[in-house]
């Protein structure tokens, strides 16, 4: 009797006044990672320590429940929170051992423990632990709990929760799992990390058949359930988070911007991130990069072996396989293992794959790499560039065979946006993410060399200059303040074509045309005009080599300004976080960006305008590109982008930028069948940098190659034939489907008939006389001393199409 008074007195004024509130397990908050998804809701990444996925009780299977029943608390639905034959285990244990071996522990105990209790072993802890579990039962259904239990519980590899464990050993969702499987799972709560399948296998079976027991003795199962499932080996083995799709360098940018507003807590407060990246794009982005960047590779010969094995014959295969595994994949490149030379093939081992032949077809490429310009003389024989014991690169090809590769030394990246919102559509930032994460679209600053061009050229047309004004193709001496000694610039072709019209020189990417043009307008005015496409002014060069793409600017940067020309003369501001949600699946960020709106009414737009240009605008937002808008700056739904440029300037850049791919520098684009592309090569000085920008009116892709040492390319690898694949690989998947957009040619343009010598008015018998774009207010008049009587001038025929104009 003395005995229950103290214990009343000890419970009465000790323990009950420091229990804590139940109410918090009713809306509980779980650590869960953050996923980064795209567009189509395909698994781009998930960051955080803790994996775990919550599950819904009433969505699990029976037989899961059941073998955590029989493993942890048989009496589960029967006891009310403690199990006092399970307490008279542990004690009579107690008596017995003098140690504490067995704590007795129900699940409601196991919840009141994990959610509010530390995991000591102490009198003190147990006798919370008790009266936590009866007051965990009067506030929560016996369900409610066990869902607790399911969720929460740690069962080893970081996983916690049954959600986790079942992706994490088996790769597979809950209700998929096995019985042998469920019960493996069922049977870790007591030795997590030491008597999991991973760490130690043996013991875990010896634990999953314990638990196949407990089951068939409480009729969980059959008798032919238990045999068949205790007899099945062992088939658990680490699985990462399931990825759907391969966008690390925008998963990182999310987890960056995230991590900056919210620290750690992002890793486990169970955002769901939505981008606007798009599967099909995506996917076709990586592909085309790393076609791409091999093809280069193997332009410029075979550097040899990443690692030789000396004296590969006394090499176990264990040895061999653990070597074999320090070398990651890394795009779609197997690390391989030279095992036989013959004449023209070789065979090789690869971890996973076994035993493949690469033929002649897949190694007659491989001539010794001497320098950028210089290869070595063609191979007869696969001894010459291989031997027994080389670690080596190989590529699956579209046939089914192998083939000889090589982790590409260049770089490059593609970055792809929907010129109406911004919306990223598709982004790549190297060849492979886990080999260097610096990101070449949002963080390589380089010289865009030529296609940068079309931003000078714009500012000539508004200036008043037209398709048609002269200016002569002829060499050149600048003695320019901001250039040190004399500056004698030239063609890439190293010829001058004398007088030239604006569209010819841009056509074909004619630099003398392109210093003239610049020294003519002005430096200042021009970078006046190309901050209107985004650019900012102090970031430029202030001096004639503007002209050449001297300025160091992103990817990402190019693509904004080139969507400028794509939706008319706007100015977007490009984002990639869609939508965020919390743990509890409610909306807590939604993009609001500013849109193009060609058609809307005037008033109401420009009084939009005035504050958008305000925003967009500002030279502080040096990291815009990591949301789509602040919300400090979202003063109504529905806002548009800003015009930055008047459209007659934009429709008249826009078809001398077709006539680059049909005529000029782009030509290969024309394999792509469309007339709708518009686009501009960029090379710079020595190949240090090889651009291919293009749009139509719905897709803009700014493409780069390049060394991140700055090393020279190769004296034959400009935009056009190193950069330009890429975009067309790209864009024939991004267009697939899309019917042909070309922008709709606004008032205030009339068709001239001009002398494609002079540019002026053509005579009504001038046999080559051509048909030129002209603002109205810029069209020629004709003079008494030039009689033209037919001179055609056309004011903004609907009719009229690009062919017929040109």
């Amino acid at each position: 009797m003395v005995l229950g008074i103290i214990t009343v007195v000890i419970v009465s004024w000790y323990v009950l006044p420091g229990l804590p509130e139940i109410d918090t397990l009713k809306d509980v908050k779980l650590q869960v990672p953050l996923r980064v998804y795209s567009e189509d809701f395909s698994l781009i990444a998930e960051f955080g320590e803790k994996r775990r996925a919550p599950i819904d009780i009433t969505e699990v299977q029976p037989k899961l429940t059941q073998a955590f029943l029989a493993a942890e608390d048989d009496r589960f639905y029967v006891h009310p929170g403690v199990d006092w034959q399970g307490i008279a285990r542990a004690v009579y244990s107690l008596v017995k051992t003098g140690s504490k071996k067995q704590g007795g522990s129900t699940i409601t105990m196991q919840v009141a423990r994990n959610f509010f209790l530390s995991r000591e072993k102490t009198y003190l802890r147990k006798l919370n632990e008790i009266f936590l579990a009866f007051k965990i039962e009067q506030e929560l259904s016996k369900d409610a709990i066990l869902e607790l239990y399911l969720n929460k519980i740690y069962l080893g590899q970081r996983a916690y929760g049954v959600a986790a464990a079942a992706q994490v050993y088996y790769g597979v969702d809950i209700n998929s799992l096995s019985l042998p499987q469920v019960a493996m799972i069922a049977g870790l709560p007591k030795a997590p990390s030491t008597t999991n399948p991973i760490t130690n296998p043996e013991r875990a079976l010896i634990r999953r058949n314990y638990v196949l027991q407990r089951m068939l003795s409480l009729s969980y199962i059959t008798e032919d359930e238990y045999e068949l499932a205790s007899n099945a080996p062992t088939s658990a083995s680490l699985h990462s988070a399931s990825i759907d799709l391969k966008a690390p360098y925008i998963a990182e940018m999310v987890r960056s911007h995230l991590t900056d507003q919210q620290g750690d807590a992002a890793y486990s407060n169970g955002l769901s991130v939505t981008t606007t990246i798009r599967d099909k794009n995506q996917n076709a982005a990586n592909l085309a990069l790393r076609n791409t960047l091999l093809a280069y590779d193997k332009r410029h010969g075979y550097r040899g072996h990443e690692h030789h094995i000396e004296d590969l014959q006394s090499k176990t295969e264990k040895e061999i396989e653990a070597l074999l595994k320090s070398f990651p994949t890394l795009g779609n490149l197997y690390p391989g293992l030279v095992t036989h030379v013959n004449e023209q093939s070789v065979s090789a081992y690869i971890t996973g794959i076994g035993q493949v032949e690469i033929n002649w077809e897949g190694l007659k490429w491989a001539r010794k790499y001497i320098s950028e310009n210089r290869r070595g003389r063609k191979l007869k024989t696969a001894a010459e560039v291989l031997s027994p014991g080389d670690v080596i690169r190989l590529i699956e090809t579209e046939t089914g065979d192998w083939a000889l590769s090589q982790i590409p030394d260049v770089e490059g990246g593609l970055v792809s946006l929907s010129p109406y919102d911004g919306a990223t559509l598709a982004l790549v930032g190297g060849f492979d993410f886990y080999k260097n994460k610096f990101n070449r679209i949002t963080q390589a600053r380089r010289q865009p060399g030529s296609g940068f061009k079309p931003f000078i050229y714009s500012s000539g047309i508004e200036s008043g200059m037209t398709a048609a004004t002269i200016i002569n193709d002829a060499p050149i001496v600048f003695d320019d303040p901001g250039i040190e000694d004399d500056w004698r610039p030239e063609n890439y072709s190293r010829k001058s074509y004398g007088p030239t019209r604006l569209k010819v020189a841009l056509t074909h990417s004619r630099n003398l045309v392109s210093i003239r043009l610049l020294h003519a307008i002005g430096v200042p005015f021009a970078l006046e005009h190309i901050q209107k496409f985004g650019f900012a002014i102090d970031q430029l060069p202030h001096n004639l080599s503007l002209s050449l793409g001297s300025a160091e600017i992103t990817p990402w940067e190019m693509a904004r300004g080139y969507s400028v020309f794509a939706n008319g003369g706007h100015l977007i501001n490009p984002y990639y976080i869609n939508q965020i949600k919390d743990y509890n699946d409610e909306v807590i960020f939604q993009a609001e960006p500013l849109v193009v709106c060609n058609n809307c009414v005037e008033d109401e737009a420009n009084t939009l305008i005035e504050t958008a240009e305000q925003n967009i605008l500002s030279e502080e937002k040096e990291n815009e590109f990591l949301v789509a808008i602040p919300e400090e700056e979202i003063t109504t739904e529905g806002l548009y982008a800003p015009r930055v440029v008047n459209p007659q300037n934009i429709w008249i850049m826009n078809s001398i930028t077709r006539n680059v791919i049909k005529n000029g520098t782009g030509r290969r684009a024309l394999q792509l069948k469309r007339t709708d592309l518009s686009g501009k090569t960029g090379t710079t000085n020595d190949q240090h940098d090889a651009w291919f920008s293009g749009f139509n009116s719905e897709v803009v892709t700014i493409c780069w190659v390049g060394f991140d040492k700055f090393k020279p390319l190769g004296s034959r690898e400009t935009g056009a034939s190193a950069a330009l694949p890429m975009w067309i690989e790209y864009m024939r998947v991004a267009l697939e489907g899309m019917p042909e957009s070309i922008m709709e040619r606004p008032e205030g343009l009339v068709n001239v008939r001009i002398d494609p010598e002079t540019g002026q008015l053509a005579h009504a018998s001038n046999p080559d006389a051509i048909f030129e774009v002209f603002r109205l207010e810029q069209a020629p008049e004709s003079t008494t001393e030039t009689k033209q009587p037919d001179v055609f001038i056309q004011e903004n025929e609907a009719t009229s199409t690009p062919e017929q104009l040109f």
